[in-house]
């Protein structure tokens, strides 16, 4: 078995993870903020996630996906992905980088709170309207630019917020 020291497992977690796509949009899970914490202890990676939707539909592929990600890595020996509850995903969670992702994938992210206003990604405007609740996921909504004529989606807030 491979020994690998525990700062530098650590960082290889990390950076894993950080490869680790969410299956609906272009952005790591790192960058989307739903990494809660890691913890390894003699080669086992406990790694606990926060959903962003508490039904989201994809929580087992990124589980999956987690999971092949780490018990790739040298000086692995297992790895166990779960979701926390115990506190709702908010949007602080998403890095700047995050946000610049969701922006040109054309998704709007409001800075601190679901209650502001939508901006579009592609031209800033406030000038929109809400086309549909109901997005292409159960997480986010569609809305029209009346600016520049861009549809657009945006996050719903949490089911308990």
């Amino acid at each position: 078995m491979v020994t690998i020291a525990a700062d530098t497992l650590e960082r290889a977690v990390w950076d894993i993870l950080a490869t680790v796509e969410d299956p609906e949009l272009p952005i790591s899970i790192v960058d989307l903020g739903l990494v809660r914490d890691v913890r390894i202890e003699d080669g086992r990676v406990s790694v606990r996630l926060v959903p962003t939707w508490i039904a989201c539909p994809a929580l087992g592929v990124i589980r999956r996906r987690v999971r092949d990600a780490l018990v790739s890595l040298a000086g692995v020996r297992d790895a166990a992905v779960d979701y926390t509850y115990d506190e709702p995903w908010t949007l602080e969670r998403v890095t700047a980088r995050g946000r610049a992702q969701l922006a040109s994938h054309g998704l709007s992210v409001p800075r601190c709170r679901f209650a502001e206003p939508p901006v579009c990604p592609y031209c800033g405007s406030h000038d929109v309207v809400a086309e549909s609740l109901f997005g292409p996921t159960l997480c986010r909504a569609t809305y029209l630019c009346r600016s520049c004529r861009n549809p657009f989606e945006r996050f719903k807030p949490p089911a308990e917020a």
